[in-house]
């Protein structure tokens, strides 16, 4: 099934969520991150934080705390079934810290298709604000959904 184009601009839910602690330490360590700042207060307050950073990553994390994080994808008629994660990337404006408090916007930017719509893709632009709306970063995704029918 084609993804309908009129998804272009559509503004999803936002999400609100206060950085805790625990929380990066765990994200650091289910990633595999091995420098101490991530995990350790005294490490990260001698490297010059005032606590422990979140990892670069763990914003993306966020949008997950929806209780339902996929249901714009199954109104755009997206099987999850067939969802695969094409590509993230990140720009940096700030770094989060144990205690704020961030609210992750996410919008659809584009949709297209590949290989005569065996391949279609969402392509998902999030800004992470402060209450005060300074920018922490900007987040991209780009949601690939095969379409096993097509092409065969």
């Amino acid at each position: 099934m084609a993804i309908d184009p009129a998804i272009v601009g559509k503004e999803l839910p936002a999400t609100t969520s206060t950085v805790e602690a625990g929380r990066l330490r765990i994200f650091a360590k289910a990633i595999g991150e091995t420098d101490p700042i991530y995990t350790d207060a005294e490490a990260a307050k001698a490297a010059g934080h005032p606590d422990i950073p979140a990892p670069p990553t763990f914003l993306f994390s966020i949008e997950l705390e929806q209780p339902d994080a996929f249901a714009d994808l199954a109104e755009a008629g997206v099987d999850l079934r067939f969802v695969l994660h094409g590509e993230q990337s990140f720009t940096y404006h700030s770094l989060a810290y144990p205690g704020d408090v961030l609210t992750a916007t996410p919008r659809i930017t584009d949709v297209y298709s590949k290989k005569g719509g065996a391949l279609e893709f969402i392509v998902k632009e999030t800004a992470v604000t402060r209450p005060d709306g300074s920018p922490v970063a900007d987040l991209k995704a780009v949601i690939v959904v095969r379409n096993p029918g097509v092409g065969r």
